[in-house]
């Protein structure tokens, strides 16, 4: 049975966190016939690899998956709810996915945990460790893997200069942010930015970086899907 939010808490109550995973997009890069987030990855559709980790957390108080309006190739299931409100961009969803959100009663003061669909190597032990990390922040923050290989700048399809990638890192999914301070950061920053963070930092905010695992990539291409396939098959008994 999917989870359905209990009436909205004083807000000097404790803060809940919820899980919020925009799948309306159509994933054009991966050269699939469909949507990505609905191909089949070892024997299951992606974007349920996804969401068996959120469901496994069990300090998640909801996990709300945004589809497209029509899009019914998603049922609510064990421990998540689909809603049919997804926009033209990943801002869009996000942002008609935390007003769905407040719709069932959460807390402007509750944590919002934003994951990309396609991340469906996501672990619970990752999600915890965001959690952890950020619960007690005044701001939130995000996933990310420290930069290893050399950066190069393009012009032209040359490499115009080689830039130092000390102090640079790769941005993930989850990223946590309070839903009140992320729907502002959203309303401000509009419908360009590609991820939550950017748009946190927009407001002059400076989230936190959780080193994450190199695992944790976003089915993108063509090839992406047997080295997802491969790190499935490896975790099994």
């Amino acid at each position: 049975m999917a989870l359905i939010l209990a009436p909205a808490h004083p807000p000097n109550s404790p803060a809940r966190l919820h899980a919020l995973i925009p799948a309306a997009g159509i994933g054009s890069r991966a050269g699939t016939a469909g949507p990505k987030q609905y191909e089949l990855l070892d024997g299951r559709l992606l974007v349920l690899h996804t969401l068996s980790a959120f469901t496994r957390v069990r300090r998640l108080a909801s996990v709300l998956v945004v589809v497209a309006p029509g899009d019914q190739r998603l049922a609510a299931g064990e421990g998540y709810d689909v809603v049919p409100c997804g926009g033209a961009t990943r801002a869009a969803s996000v942002a008609a996915g935390l007003d769905e959100l407040a719709r069932r009663g959460a807390s402007g003061h509750d944590w919002v945990l934003v994951h990309d669909a396609a991340r469906c190597l996501v672990q619970p032990e990752w999600i915890e460790a965001l959690i952890a990390a950020c619960e007690h922040d005044t701001v939130g923050g995000l996933l990310a893997q420290p930069l290893t290989d050399t950066l190069k700048a393009e012009e032209g399809g040359r490499v115009q200069a080689t830039l130092p990638r000390g102090g640079k890192w790769l941005a993930q999914t989850p990223q946590m942010f309070r839903l009140d301070t992320l729907r502002q950061a959203l309303a401000q920053a509009g419908d360009a930015v590609t991820d939550e963070a950017s748009a946190i930092e927009a407001m002059g905010l400076r989230p936190m970086l959780v080193a994450a695992s190199g695992q944790n990539i976003k089915v993108t291409w063509p090839e992406d899907f047997a080295l997802a396939q491969a790190v499935l098959r490896s975790r099994q008994p």
